[in-house]
């Protein structure tokens, strides 16, 4: 099971912040899901909102501050306690803060055509630069932006983002030639996932934080979960993985593990 940290790890540090991958890093995470918008200077930087007040405290959008101003901005608002400031950060710092990462998941919001047509440009131009093709995947809900990403060049990986049963996710998906279905776990069926991997897409859902819903998703065979604790989850899965070298014939008793408790707690 493949485990992304959700907006870095939402759950255990600031959301979005490098304190946040920081923190999942040193703990051996090496796959996120993280949110970008455009900054007044065209660069793409992370943050989920389309402006600055939830997580920083401060008034306005994004897109009225360039990256500069973002970094130096307190995001420690909403989410996890944290004893130091943390600002807003561009997607090249975090590139260049760790660029042995496995796997991103780049999640665009919905915004203006405009600002998200330079989105587009800047976000495929990172990928073609630093040759991203195998490690990123660029993921929206809003279908315009998913194919002009297509168009800029095939090659770019894209996903469907969507909690949503109808029009049927897997066949959206398919129209737009997406390689990923970041879907909503509480809809995620095992016939969707079945559906899903006939067409040759990769099924990560989201937000997965208790480990019984995780082991039923394993079950139907998602090949990754989005978590707010990637740490602890990666933990998990870490011990039953070194459990099972241990039991006769490599059998895994945790298979068989049904937790009601947040991920956290483990």
């Amino acid at each position: 099971m493949i485990v992304y940290g959700h907006r870095g790890a939402k759950g255990e540090a600031p959301e979005n912040t490098l304190a946040g991958f920081t923190h999942a890093y040193r703990h051996g995470v090496r796959h996120f899901e993280l949110d970008l918008v455009l900054s007044r200077d065209g660069k793409p930087v992370i943050v989920h909102d389309l402006t600055v007040d939830r997580t920083t405290g401060q008034n306005g959008s994004v897109g009225s501050f360039t990256a500069e101003e973002l970094a130096v901005m307190d995001a420690r608002r909403n989410g996890k306690p944290w004893p130091r400031a943390v600002g807003i950060p561009s997607l090249e710092t975090l590139l260049n803060e760790y660029p042995d990462f496995e796997h991103l998941q780049l999640e665009v919001k919905k915004d203006t055509r405009q600002r998200l047509n330079i989105l587009c440009n800047r976000l495929t131009e990172v990928i073609q630069r630093r040759d991203l093709y195998n490690r990123v995947a660029i993921t929206s809900s809003d279908q315009w932006f998913l194919q002009q990403a297509r168009r800029r060049d095939p090659k770019v990986r894209i996903g469907l983002v969507t909690d949503r049963k109808f029009p049927k996710p897997v066949n959206v998906a398919a129209r737009l030639h997406c390689d990923f279905l970041c879907i909503g776990w509480r809809i995620c069926t095992e016939a969707i996932v079945n559906d899903a991997h006939r067409r040759g897409m990769h099924v990560s859902t989201w937000t997965v934080n208790r480990i019984h819903d995780m082991l039923q998703l394993e079950a139907r065979g998602v090949d990754s979960i989005i978590t707010d604790y990637p740490t602890s989850t990666r933990m998990y899965f870490d011990n039953r993985s070194r459990s099972a070298l241990h039991l006769p014939g490599g059998q895994n008793k945790a298979d068989n593990t049904r937790s009601e408790n947040p991920v956290q707690a483990v």
